[in-house]
């Protein structure tokens, strides 16, 4: 006998809760925030407003259906099931910040803030909960495969990202590696999917100036970008962008004392990489299923 699908609900500790615990008390925080010409009441009514959004989706859950909630900083260490609904309430980082978590289980993006938040993957609004839910377990929601990316080093370490992955040094020194047959050194390399490219990925395109065409959300493409490259008489700049098909790869060997990779701006899940090592990034084998 199956389970009864489980709804996940996923969210994030928010700017009120952040200063109520760094600064005590209300009136300490409405202090501080004053000092710096801040109100706190806007602060707290972001609060208040996902605290009704996550209420008002809970109660939603259909009465036979399990239920479970997930901060952002525990999604490392929650077990996601097959039969789960994954319910992402918040902003568009934090569908990107638990895709990496997932296996093809179906996410419903809640937006908390519209107007605030671009919206790009928390498309619903917390009203739309009650028939969406039952639509994502029985795959009758219309349903976008988002291509995510994956770095896997020759170690075995292997990264997710639904946005972009990025390569380069932990602090602010000049990365030096070999990509394909080059010899670099840079401020890192960026590699992007078409969720992504309305990102961090989009903002090195239009700084370059590049005519690569950046790749749509679904389509299993991805784009690359060298930050920086800096030519010298030992390293090159030949290679610093380019397209991967669903069939392709770029691999970096590492030639500095320590490189990481990380995923969607999240420094602290990182892949730790050293002198020798080779890292391969290309199309993932996964996708992100996000209800539109």
């Amino acid at each position: 006998m199956s389970l009864a699908p489980r709804a996940v609900l996923v969210h994030r500790t928010t700017e009120y809760e952040e200063l109520l615990a760094r600064h005590g008390t209300h009136g300490q925080a409405a202090y501080f925030l004053g000092s710096r010409g801040r109100d706190i009441a806007e602060v707290a009514e972001r609060h208040h407003r996902t605290l009704r959004s996550l209420a008002e989706v809970a109660a939603a859950v259909p009465s036979t259906w399990r239920q479970a909630r997930v901060e952002r900083a525990d999604l490392d260490r929650f077990l996601f099931a097959p039969e789960d609904v994954v319910v992402v309430v918040g902003q568009d980082g934090l569908v990107a910040n638990a895709a990496k978590y997932l296996d093809g289980q179906p996410v419903v993006g809640i937006d908390t803030d519209p107007g605030r938040n671009p919206g790009v993957l928390v498309r619903h609004r917390a009203a739309d909960a009650a028939k969406l839910l039952p639509a994502a377990a029985t795959g009758r929601a219309a349903v976008d495969a988002l291509t995510m990316v994956a770095a896997v080093a020759d170690d075995t370490q292997r990264l997710l990202a639904l946005n972009e992955v990025y390569l380069g040094p932990p602090g602010h020194q000049t990365a030096r590696y070999r990509l394909g047959g080059e010899a670099q050194a840079s401020s890192g390399v960026l590699v992007g999917t078409g969720t992504g490219a309305s990102g961090w990925l989009r903002s090195l395109w239009l700084q370059r100036g590049s005519g690569l065409g950046l790749p749509g959300p679904t389509e299993r493409r991805l784009a690359w970008f060298v930050r920086e490259a800096w030519p010298s008489p030992v390293t090159g700049t030949a290679q610093v962008e380019g397209v991967l098909g669903p069939s392709e790869a770029l691999c970096l060997t590492v030639e500095s004392e320590r490189l990481v990779a990380f995923g969607d701006g999240m420094e602290g899940d990182a892949l730790d990489l050293t002198w020798g090592q080779t890292v391969r990034i290309s199309v993932a084998d996964s996708a992100l299923h996000l209800a539109g």
